[in-house]
């Protein structure tokens, strides 16, 4: 063998064990001492029922933004599905009724939300007298 071919033999060598030392230095740490809370993807649902005589665009406001959820129509009730993104982290939410072709809105105080569940909303007449619940 030639002289040059031994030294980068040797160096090539050298390299792998140096590559190996350090994988066999380096390691990934996982705590399950707390582990990340399990993140529930079931929608929520929400009963709306409406005894305004105005059709009502429901909107969810949560973490700081508002979604638009749906439309109760006038003297009825409809049943909507709120997506589990829309709780975010602490699971607080507000909900938010403006009526079509009418002044003013309501809103909800904040309620949190547990998984398993859901949200009964009745709109009033005089959408100041509305009522939410969570059961």
């Amino acid at each position: 063998m030639s002289l040059p071919y031994r030294a980068t033999a040797r160096s090539l060598r050298g390299c792998l064990l140096l590559g190996a030392a350090l994988v066999g230095c380096s390691h990934h740490s996982r705590s399950t001492a707390n582990p990340a809370p399990a993140e529930s993807t079931e929608d929520i649902p929400l009963e709306v029922t409406n005894h305004n005589w105005l059709d009502v665009i429901i909107f969810v406001v949560h973490d700081g933004q508002s979604t638009r959820v749906g439309t109760a129509s006038a003297s009825s009730s409809v049943s909507l599905a709120l997506p589990a993104r829309l709780l975010g982290q602490g699971r607080e939410i507000r909900l938010v009724g403006h009526p079509i072709g009418g002044s003013g809105s309501v809103i909800t105080e904040t309620v949190v939300v547990q998984p398993g569940q859901y949200v009964e909303w009745t709109l009033e007449s005089d959408l100041r007298r509305s009522a939410i619940g969570v059961f």
